[in-house]
């Protein structure tokens, strides 16, 4: 039997179905001290002369505060014949605080088990409704977005909250900015200079938030974007083949937002790791489901965010199936990364959020299990021997190596 009760840690350090909804988020409006030594300093009126706060950027909405902290050990190749670790990503697409306390809950899970995860930042997350004129939206009106903005008061809660993932050692990619879905002026049809722009803008954003704001008595973000920013994900998983362009000029190292994946080793693709969202095994039903929230609950509930109650304990129950389910097949398998992908909501009366959380107890600390951010995977990625990714990418989903690991990578 397969033991999914929680488990002591033991750390993350490095040492053909049919799937239904699978375009993503859909058009659901979604939720309306470390670092380097630094010369602290005064930003505006406040005074944060206090706080080691690193080299101040631009306009003080950024300080390059130097080495993340709460990194593993740096990544090695693996050993002949060694079996490689069974990788988890969690993420979040928009990764704003909306009020409902998800973002800090999480923030504590992940460090009560020593996980890592990667938060997409929605970049008018960062600027007051009261601004939201400065955003130019590619092929749609100025200002629209069809998440929303958020309050004043939640907008200042993003803000603490970016800032503590990343001291905490998670990684900030972007899910852009207004989420266009449908229409003409979906993602899915823009080009790679849309993109463009559409980045120039969320990274101005982040950049700016205290001018945009005239917010002078909060800390800024202790980190770099620029350097920062090295992965995304598109809105409703659209967009990916003109994205690719613009990421590669920008120096991007992957992209989240391929739909329909399968659980096998990834490759990369016009020069960035292809990390998809994967089909996995979903309870009681003879297909499989995107590994995202979003896609459990467009089948549960048929896209309603509110659908009956009496259903909520077994759709919970279904959901952590997903997640589980997945997990099993890979860790008993041919070891392939699972990708999770979730937002910040309390759909079906927030039990995608439970059976997250039931997810990681389940799966932190066990053998070999690391829960890593985006960006931690691929620098994982990009010190392995690429005979040997070759010989991973040999193994089909569910498929388990011949012989054991040692036989199969010994002469890899």
């Amino acid at each position: 039997m397969w033991d999914i009760s929680r488990r002591s840690l033991l750390g993350a350090g490095f040492g053909a179905a049919a799937v239904l909804g699978t375009a993503g988020c859909g058009a659901l409006g979604l939720g309306g001290g470390g670092g380097g030594k630094g010369s602290g300093g005064k930003v505006g009126n406040g005074d944060h002369s206090s706080k080691d706060q690193g080299r101040l950027m631009g306009d003080g909405s950024t300080s390059d505060t130097g080495k993340q902290p709460n990194q593993p050990p740096a990544p090695v190749p693996l050993e002949p014949g060694q079996a490689p670790p069974q990788f988890v990503i969690f993420s979040w697409d928009g990764a704003g605080e909306v009020g409902n306390g998800l973002f800090p809950r999480f923030l504590d899970l992940a460090k009560e088990y020593d996980a890592g995860m990667t938060f997409f930042l929605s970049g008018i997350y960062l600027l007051p409704e009261a601004k939201k004129s400065l955003y130019r939206p590619p092929n749609n009106a100025v200002g629209a977005s069809d998440i929303g903005y958020l309050a004043d008061d939640n907008i200042k809660k993003t803000l603490k909250y970016i800032r503590q993932a990343w001291l905490d050692g998670h990684e900030i990619g972007t899910h852009f900015n207004g989420h266009f879905c449908g229409g003409s002026g979906s993602v899915g049809n823009w080009t790679p200079a849309d993109w463009e722009n559409e980045i120039a803008q969320a990274v101005s954003f982040v950049t700016k938030w205290r001018t945009h704001s005239g917010w002078d008595d909060l800390d800024p973000l202790p980190f770099d974007y620029g350097k920062e920013l090295v992965g995304a994900r598109t809105p409703c998983l659209l967009g990916q083949e003109k994205l690719f362009p613009t990421a590669r000029k920008l120096g991007w190292r992957y992209d989240a937002s391929s739909p329909g994946g399968r659980q096998v080793w990834p490759t990369k693709r016009e020069g960035l790791w292809d990390l998809p969202l994967q089909a996995v095994p979903f309870p009681g039903y003879s297909f499989e489901v995107l590994s995202m929230d979003y896609n459990i609950m467009a089948n549960q509930s048929k896209n309603s965010t509110k659908g009956p109650p009496e259903n909520y304990p077994r759709w919970k129950k279904q959901a952590t199936g997903c997640y589980l389910n997945g997990f099993r097949r890979a860790y008993e398998s041919n070891r392939a990364p699972l990708f999770i992908g979730n937002h910040f909501e309390q759909w079906n009366g927030g039990i995608y959020m439970d059976a997250v959380e039931d997810a990681v107890k389940a799966m932190a600390g066990r053998k070999d299990v690391q829960l890593v951010s985006f960006r931690q995977f691929c620098d994982w990625l990009d010190v392995q021997d690429p005979q040997v990714l070759a010989k991973l990418r040999d193994l089909d989903v569910g498929q388990a190596p011949a012989g054991g690991w040692n036989a199969f990578l010994k002469a890899a």
